[in-house]
């Protein structure tokens, strides 16, 4: 049952993304959790790229904003209502919200059997036109994607499950183990919280690269070699695990020319454009295994137990918190501080 305190209310607040990519504030009606369902007051949202993305240039390949839009799919919470057959969770719980939810056909829908369920082309994805995300006050989401906090971490740690997910999710593809030498292109946040999951995972080595000399001595800070492009010739790096965070074509190239033979690369980031250019020579020539990410599967429950033991300091990438109402600041923060990694929205 919903708390008490929440028994009289009908409304919420919600910041919305219109299609002329301006920003409101406006009230909507509290969503009813469905059966399998829990309706969660969200507490903490991180700013993504992409969400920056939708706000700048109001879409990302074919997803487009024509029509208002509540942006924001890094989320935690408190579960505060319960759908009739939640057998799982409790009124109280502490939660990290995964924002894509497959259809969950079994039957019918081959990734969702196979356990692909990213991979779901039914799948909805907080803050993925036309489908809202976590820039409110409350939001539902089943029973099964509402994954329990432990008491040593805060709503902060728990939104930020979402990206580590994608480092989790990228050191599965590339099999990072004790024997792994490990570069990654990019020391943004998705590039060190992949570099976090690939140290915990006890690579031999872990080498990070980036053109922006501030997020190079972000990363120093937290312990990784971090170099600028330029240092990477002449044989002074030599990985077997490439993984690129950047998106970015010649960070891409630079990664796959120094990389071993029969090494492993794996696409992370989001290229500006859907065909980018690949040094083919070289991938045929030492027979290098490429391949993509999208988004995660079954990584939540990893990601909160590396950071519940100690492994991964999540916390260490958050420079900045605003409110609800000013979710357009927080969204411009990265403007006027480059050299800041996550920022985070807080919500009452």
């Amino acid at each position: 049952q919903p708390r008490l305190g929440l028994v009289a209310m009908s409304q919420q607040e919600v910041n919305v993304l219109s299609p002329d990519l301006s920003m409101h504030m406006e009230s909507r009606a509290i969503p009813e959790p469905g059966v399998h369902e829990v309706l969660v007051a969200v507490k903490s949202v991180g700013i993504c790229g992409s969400d920056i993305h939708y706000w700048s240039h109001g879409r990302i390949g074919p997803y487009v904003v024509e029509s208002d839009l509540v942006l924001g799919h890094e989320a935690s919470g408190e579960v505060v209502g319960l759908g009739s057959m939640v057998s799982k969770l409790k009124v109280g719980d502490r939660v990290a919200l995964e924002p894509g939810v497959p259809c969950g056909d079994f039957s019918g829908c081959v990734q969702c059997r196979e356990g692909r369920y990213n991979l779901c082309p039914d799948v909805r994805f907080f803050a993925t036109p036309p489908i809202d995300g976590a820039f409110a006050q409350f939001v539902t989401l089943p029973e099964d994607f509402a994954h329990v906090l432990p008491g040593s971490m805060t709503f902060d740690e728990g939104a930020l499950m979402e990206p580590l997910s994608v480092g989790v999710w990228a050191a599965r593809k590339s099999s990072i183990d004790a024997s792994s030498n490990v570069l990654i292109a990019g020391c943004g946040p998705v590039g060190l919280l992949t570099a976090m999951v690939a140290r915990a995972s006890g690579a031999m080595s872990v080498v990070l690269f980036d053109i922006n000399g501030d997020r190079r001595e972000a990363a120093a800070a937290l312990g990784f070699i971090a170099l600028d492009p330029s240092d990477l010739g002449s044989g002074s790096v030599t990985p077997d695990v490439f993984i690129d965070c950047s998106g970015n074509e010649s960070a891409i190239a630079t990664g796959i020319a120094v990389i071993a033979p029969a090494g492993t690369v794996v696409l992370v980031g989001m290229a500006p454009h859907s065909i980018v250019g690949l040094p083919v020579d070289q991938i045929q020539g030492k027979e290098l295994w490429v391949t993509g990410t999208f988004r995660y599967a079954n990584t939540y429950p990893t990601a909160i137990s590396l950071v519940e033991r100690g492994l991964i300091d999540v916390a260490s990438v958050v420079s900045a918190h605003y409110p609800l109402e000013d979710a357009e600041a927080a969204l411009a923060h990265s403007q006027s501080h480059p050299a800041d990694l996550k920022v985070i929205v807080t919500i009452d």
